[in-house]
C-alpha cells in the first residue's frame, strides 16, 4: 500500500515490564482464540492501569522492523509511522489538521532558505537531544545522508536519478546548521516535499559503528565504511527478540520509546521519551499496538471494550450505531493515497500479455469500482482513475482524474481482446489465434495458443479485499480471462512483488493488499509518482515506458500542468488497475480519548497529541 508513503523510529526498553506481563499475555489469547477470547478481554480492559491507551492494528501489518532505513519488505505504514517516527523524528514533517502539507511546528528543522538561484538550500535544526543526552546535530543529518547514498539500491522508494543522485554537495555549516546542493534548479514544493523529506537525523555516535561491542567512529564518511554501518544496523534490526533489549534501539529523540515488543505477535508497548523536546510532550503513560489474526478478532476485541482507538471492518458497519450509544465515536479515516492492483511486466510467462495495453484496458473494463463501493464497500470508498488522489488532496487533481476512462463493460473488453486475435471462451480462457505484431493481432511475444490465465495474490483477512477479488474473478471469467486466486498476508506479497528474480520461481502476475495501491508521504508528499514508477521501482511491476520517465521528470521542475500532464498520461496507460480508494480505515475512538481526529492524511499516529479523560 503501503508510502505510501514514510518517516523514522526508535525504540527503549524496560520500564514496567512486570506491568506489561498481564497486558502481553492478554494480547496472546487474543491471538489464540480470536473472538472465543473476548469474555476475557472486557474484564481486563475495564481493570487496566489509568493512563494506557490500546490501539488495534490491522491485520497482517504489525510492526516488525525498527531500523528507519527499511527493506522493501518492511516498506508498510505500521513500520515508519507507527514505530519508527515515534521514536526517530523525520527532518520534516508532513500532515497538516488531516490535511497534506508541511507541518512546520512538528518538523526538526525550519523550512529551507534557498540560494545559488535555488540549488543551494541552508537547513537549520531546532534545538533537540537524543534520549542519552547527546545534542541533535548536523553530523546526525549527514550520517543519515551518507547511508542513504551508499546503500541506495537497498531502499525501496529509491529511484535512479532522484535522491540522493542529484545532490552534488552536503556542507556541515555548524552543529545545528548545513546546506545540501542539488545538480540543478528544482520546483521548490517538489524538493521540499519529496527530497528533503527523505532525511531523518540519526544517532552518529551511537550507531556509526560495525560490531555491537565496537567503536564508534566515523565510518559512514567512506561508501565503504557506510555499506558496512548499514549491513551491522539492518542485520541488528532482523533480529526481532531483542527490539527490546539491544542498546542501539534506545537512543531516540522522538516522544517516545520502545517498552516491550513480542516478536510471535508483532504486540508492542511504547512510554514517553523524557528527554522529548517538543513541541507537544506526551500525557499518556503508554500506548499498546495490538495485533489481530482478522478483522473479526479485533471487532470482537473492541466490542468487548478492550480497545481504545480501533476499527470497524467492513463487514460489520452495521454495528456502527452500537459504539455511538456505548462511548465511542465513528470516523472514516481518509487518507492521500491511490487504490491500484499491481501488474507483473517481468513474469516470464505472462510479461508478453500483460505489456499489451489493450489487454490491460481490458482488464481494466472489468472492475465494476461502483458495484464495489457500493455493496462491499457500504459506501465508505472514493474511485480512483489516476495517480493523484481526488479526495484529501483534490486540489491537486485535474478535473478529468473524476470520470473513468475505461468504465464496467464486459462487453468492452471482449471486443478488444476479439478484435486483437483472440477467441473468446467465456467461462474458460481466452486463445491467441493471430499471434505476432501488427494491428489485428495478439501482439509481440505472444504465440498462437497462448491463453490468457493470470495468478491474483491478494492479502488475507480483510473482507473487502477477498470480495472484490472474488468479484473481479467472476467478470473476467465471463470474458474469458481466468484469474487464479491466491491469499497472502501483507507481509509475503510485499516480498513478492517488484521485479521478478532472474531464476524462478515468478509465480504472480497481479497482486492486491489492504488498503491496495500507494499512501503518499512515505517519501512522497507531492504526488509526481517517481518513487512508485519511475524505472526500476519496486511498485513498477517492471512497466518501463520512456514516455512515463519523460512526464515524472517534467514534475520534478514543472508546475501544476506539468502534473497534470503526468497525470493524464498515467490514468490511460494503465501501468496498474486502478480500484476504489478506501479510507486507511473506519475508526472507532473511545470517547475518552481526545486529540486524534482529525486523523493524518498520510496514516500516522501522534499520540503525544492524544488525552485521556475520565
Amino acid at each position: 500500500m503501503g508510502e505510501r508513503v514514510p518517516r523514522p523510529i526508535g525504540r527503549r526498553l524496560l520500564r514496567g515490564r512486570a506491568r506489561l506481563a498481564a497486558a502481553v499475555a492478554l494480547i496472546a489469547m487474543t491471538l489464540a482464540a480470536c473472538g472465543q477470547a473476548t469474555a476475557a478481554l472486557g474484564p481486563a480492559a475495564r481493570g487496566r492501569p489509568a493512563g494506557v491507551v490500546r490501539i488495534g492494528v490491522l491485520p497482517g501489518s504489525s510492526a516488525d522492523y525498527i531500523f528507519p532505513l527499511y527493506t522493501a519488505a518492511a516498506d508498510y505504514f505500521q513500520n515508519f509511522y507507527w514505530l519508527e517516527a515515534l521514536l526517530w523524528r523525520p527532518l520534516y514533517w508532513f500532515g497538516v489538521d488531516g490535511k497534506p502539507g508541511l507541518n512546520a511546528p512538528r518538523s526538526l528543522a525550519t523550512p529551507p532558505l534557498y540560494s545559488n538561484f535555488g540549488r543551494t538550500v541552508t537547513i537549520t535544526l531546532k534545538p533537540a537531544r537524543w534520549s542519552d543526552g547527546q545534542p541533535v546535530t548536523s553530523r546526525d543529518v549527514l550520517f543519515d545522508f551518507n547511508l542513504i547514498r551508499a546503500n541506495r539500491a537497498q531502499i525501496p522508494s529509491y529511484h535512479q536519478g532522484g535522491f540522493p543522485d542529484n545532490v552534488v554537495g552536503f556542507r556541515v555549516l555548524g552543529p545545528r546548521r548545513f546546506t545540501i546542493t542539488f545538480n540543478r534548479v528544482y520546483g521548490r514544493t517538489w524538493l521540499l516535499w519529496n527530497e528533503l523529506d527523505y532525511l531523518t537525523p540519526l544517532p552518529q555516535h551511537a550507531w556509526d559503528r560495525t560490531r555491537s561491542a565496537g567503536p564508534v567512529g566515523s565510518l559512514d564518511r567512506t561508501t565503504r565504511g557506510a555499506i558496512a554501518v548499514y549491513r551491522f544496523l539492518a542485520k541488528q534490526a532482523s533480529n526481532l527478540a531483542t527490539y527490546d533489549s539491544n542498546p542501539l534501539w534506545t537512543v531516540v529523540d522522538g516522544p517516545w520509546r520502545l517498552a516491550s515488543y513480542v516478536p510471535a505477535t508483532g504486540f508492542l508497548s511504547l512510554v514517553p521519551n523524557p528527554r522529548y523536546s517538543g513541541p507537544v510532550r506526551p500525557t499518556i503513560a503508554r500506548i499498546e499496538e495490538v495485533p489481530f489474526t482478522s478483522s473479526t478478532a479485533e471487532f470482537d476485541a473492541l466490542r468487548a471494550g478492550a480497545l481504545d482507538y480501533g476499527y470497524l471492518p467492513f463487514a460489520d458497519l452495521n454495528q456502527a450505531s452500537y459504539f455511538t450509544r456505548h462511548g465511542y465515536r465513528v470516523v472514516p479515516w481518509w487518507w492521500d493515497a491511490v487504490s491500484f492492483i499491481e501488474l507483473n511486466f517481468t513474469n516470464p510467462a505472462t510479461k508478453a500479455i500483460m505489456g499489451q495495453l489493450y489487454v490491460r484496458q481490458a482488464l481494466q473494463h472489468l472492475i465494476d469500482a461502483p458495484s464495489y463501493i457500493r455493496h462491499i464497500l457500504h459506501g465508505y470508498g472514493v474511485q480512483t482513475y489516476g495517480p493523484v488522489p481526488t479526495d484529501v488532496s483534490s486540489q491537486l487533481a485535474a478535473g478529468f482524474e473524476r470520470t473513468d476512462p475505461y468504465p464496467y463493460d464486459i462487453g468492452a473488453a471482449v471486443a478488444l481482446l476479439r478484435h486483437h486475435g483472440w477467441r473468446i471462451d467465456p467461462g474458460g480462457a481466452d486463445r491467441c489465434e493471430r499471434p505476432g505484431p501488427g494491428p489485428g493481432r495478439c501482439g509481440a511475444g505472444i504465440v498462437r495458443g497462448a491463453r490468457l490465465q493470470f495468478t491474483f495474490l491478494y492479502q488475507a483477512g480483510t473482507v473487502n479485499t477477498v470480495d472484490e477479488a472474488e468479484a473481479m474473478r467472476s467478470s473476467a471469467l465471463r470474458a474469458g480471462i481466468q484469474l487464479t486466486l491466491r491469499s497472502e498476508s501483507a507481509t509475503t506479497i510485499l516480498t513478492l512483488n517488484g521485479v521478478c528474480p532472474a531464476s524462478p520461481p515468478c509465480n504472480w502476475d497481479l497482486t492486491y493488499w489492504y488498503p491496495g495501491g500507494w499512501d503518499y508521504g512515505t517519501t512522497e508528499n507531492y504526488p509526481t509518482g517517481g518513487a512508485i514508477w519511475g524505472i526500476g521501482q519496486y511498485y513498477s511491476g517492471g512497466f518501463d515506458a520512456p514516455a512515463m520517465e519523460r512526464a515524472i521528470a517534467a514534475t520534478h521542475t514543472g508546475g501544476l500542468a506539468a502534473l497534470q500532464k503526468y497525470e493524464r498520461y498515467v490514468r490511460t496507460a494503465l501501468p496498474v488497475l486502478w480500484t476504489p480508494v478506501t479510507p486507511l480505515q473506519i475508526s472507532v475512538i473511545s470517547d475518552r480519548l481526545h486529540g486524534v481526529a482529525p486523523q493524518d492524511p498520510y496514516g500516522q499516529i501522534t499520540p503525544e497529541a492524544w488525552r485521556l479523560s475520565g
